[in-house]
């Protein structure tokens, strides 16, 4: 016996269609077309960000963009927090395509040394052992001695 199949649910509060997702697709591209006629000289990628070193020392080898710069370092680059550029720059200003200040993370490899006859036969746990027996028996020999 089947209890309460209760399959009467209604179904077309549950339906999601997409539809309309190659016209938005059209619509999102015009949108970009319009804002880079609209900020003209200005890069289309976005705003400047600083390169930051991402935390923790899972990721502290990587770079990567941070949200915006400080004003301390506004300040000490000599420019407006607020203030655009004057009439003369901005008509003189080309346009860029792509990102401002691409981000490049570079790794420097180390060469492989060279490992010498004792380093190669060296046997780490037996010269362990031996130090630590030396420093367990230290007393009772300087005893005996």
């Amino acid at each position: 016996m089947i209890l309460n199949p209760n399959f009467h649910k209604d179904w077309q509060k549950r339906v999601c269609t997409w539809f309309n997702q190659p016209a938005r697709k059209v619509c999102r591209r015009k949108a970009r077309l319009a804002k880079a006629c609209r900020i003209a000289p200005r890069p289309v990628a976005g705003l400047l960000q600083p390169v930051v070193k991402c935390p923790t020392i899972r990721y502290h080898t990587k770079v990567r963009a941070a949200r915006g710069f400080s004003r301390e370092e506004l300040k000490d680059a000599g420019i407006n927090k607020r203030g655009d550029s004057s009439a003369e720059e901005i008509n003189a200003a080309k346009q860029l395509t792509g990102p401002a200040m691409p981000i490049k993370n570079i790794y420097k490899r180390e060469g492989a040394r060279v490992v010498s006859k004792d380093e190669k036969y060296f046997k780490v746990i037996a010269s362990l052992r031996m130090a630590h027996a030396n420093a367990r028996l230290f007393g009772i020999r300087a005893k005996r001695a």
